[in-house]
């Protein structure tokens, strides 16, 4: 960390590594590349400004929890109010394990879709469950951290990636009755 106080330096070695993780954050919240850049331009703005307010510990999470807020202004500005049900998912089928590929073009084209059709589930899910899948699964941040960047509690942040979870392998499911 910089001694002098810098607050150019300090936002180099605090907010600049960890920019992609930013980037991919926003992209997940927002849907769009192009509108994950406008948001992470504005997280870092609003990041630089309170440099000051940093105390320490995670700046990964730190910096995630001011993408978060600024996505969620920009989402509320350009997008207008979404309805979101919450409402208790039950009851889910658990994929079963497909033949392994033996050839491995194909494997490797199949692998392709997979992700490509993993990623719009992921998309599809409501944005609570959707946020909180890609802060523990995709950015690897423990439930307390993810609980203290979208300021709620532990059980909540358990119950919303459960839920989550639960809908992918519900929308997956099928996925493996192609052959």
């Amino acid at each position: 960390m910089a001694a002098s106080g810098d607050p150019a330096e300090r936002f180099r070695e605090v907010v600049l590594p960890h920019l992609a993780d930013a980037l991919a954050f926003a992209r997940w919240l927002t849907g769009s590349a192009h509108d994950a850049e406008d948001v992470v331009q504005e997280a870092c703005l609003r990041a630089y400004a309170g440099i000051g307010t940093y105390a320490g510990g995670s700046a990964r999470a730190w910096l995630l929890a001011i993408v978060r807020n600024a996505c969620h202004t920009w989402l509320a500005r350009n997008r207008g109010p979404m309805l979101v049900p919450l409402d208790e998912v039950t009851d889910a089928d658990l994929l079963a394990s497909g033949p392994s590929g033996d050839d491995d073009a194909e494997a490797a084209m199949i692998a392709r879709a997979d992700a490509a059709e993993i990623e719009a589930a992921i998309a599809a899910l409501p944005p609570p469950f959707r946020e909180v899948l890609v802060l523990r699964d995709i950015n690897g941040l423990g439930y307390r951290e993810i609980a203290d960047l979208i300021s709620a509690p532990i059980g909540t942040v358990m119950s919303r990636l459960s839920r989550a979870r639960t809908i992918l392998i519900r929308q997956l499911g099928g996925r493996n009755d192609r052959a």
